[in-house]
């Protein structure tokens, strides 16, 4: 199961009534839209957030793989086009309380991929239709969702002025919300687990750094962050390099990096005078294999603090 997530503007009310989102193969000046061909990836029982005006107003299910067909539309005035397009038939479950982006933006920064993130940092929008949504993210924004549609109900006779939060009882979107979380962390799981097996054996059970080698103790960390790599990057263990808890802090904050051939290079925001505590010393390397070599080059680029 993959998630998405779908700009929609003033087309979001007929859209919803009718159980769709489409775009069309090419824009106006003839020129096919990544945003637009992504619906082609829509399979059954993928999940759709819906985002409109700053809000995620709705969550749906796709009812059926994408597939090319010309655009639904309640009005018959509306001028058909010559070609048919990427047609998604949703099952639409609308939020009661719909979920502000720029009211929980401090959540969900850290979980935007560097490309093709669906939101600015300043919580806007970007332009363009149909974005992908990590299962990080998927997650996040579903809890954020559940919290948000429960009521809090005020129970008088509890000390202290404490309150109850129940789920209000008409609400069906709340089984729906949980049983789609749960299916998406059952993915991550799974994914962290073969990545970690896959690791333990490829760096033979110890910190590539500095050789620890109780496991207790190891982080199987990704050069290429989950909420930027692929589904198949998520479990490649050569995105991936083994390492003790301070050295996997390190890496992941950018503190440290390897090139291409594995040799350490170390952030100016680290003092000499703290290369011994943390274990560190310039002429470190690690034996990478060629397959690192793409994904340690990644990191370097783009998470490194030079």
């Amino acid at each position: 199961m993959k998630s998405f997530l779908v700009m929609q503007g003033h087309t979001y009310v007929e859209e919803k009534e009718l159980g769709f989102i489409w775009a069309a193969k090419k824009d106006r000046s003839g020129m096919p839209s990544h945003s637009w061909e992504r619906l082609s990836e829509v399979k059954k029982g993928d999940l759709v957030f819906h985002y409109v005006n700053g809000r995620i107003l709705a969550v749906s299910v796709a009812k059926a793989n994408c597939k090319m067909a010309d655009r639904p539309s309640n009005d018959e005035q509306v001028e058909q086009l010559d070609e048919k397009g990427y047609y998604v038939e949703l099952e639409y479950h609308e939020l009661d309380v719909p979920l502000p982006i720029q009211s929980h933006l401090d959540a969900i920064l850290p979980l935007l991929p560097i490309k093709y993130s669906p939101f600015q940092m300043n919580g806007h929008g970007n332009q363009g239709y149909l974005y992908p949504c990590n299962e990080k993210l998927a997650v996040k924004l579903l809890g954020l969702i559940a919290d948000v549609n429960i009521t809090e109900v005020e129970d008088e006779q509890l000390e202290f002025a404490m309150s109850a939060v129940v789920p209000v009882e008409r609400n069906v979107l709340l089984p729906f919300l949980n049983t789609a979380e749960s299916r998406v962390r059952t993915k991550i799981r799974n994914s962290e687990q073969k990545f970690r097996k896959d690791l333990m054996r490829l760096w033979a059970s110890q910190c590539v750094l500095c050789g620890i080698d109780l496991p207790e103790l190891l982080k199987a960390i990704r050069s290429k962050p989950w909420k930027d790599s692929s589904d198949l990057d998520k479990i490649d263990p050569y995105n991936g390099l083994l390492l003790c808890a301070n050295h996997a802090a390190l890496y992941e904050e950018g503190f440290i990096a390897f090139d291409g051939q594995g040799r350490l290079h170390i952030s100016p925001q680290l003092s000499d005078a703290h290369y011994e505590k943390y274990d560190l010393h310039r002429k470190m390397k690690i034996a990478r294999q060629e397959n690192h070599k793409h994904y340690l080059k990644w990191h370097k680029r783009h998470l490194f603090k030079s």
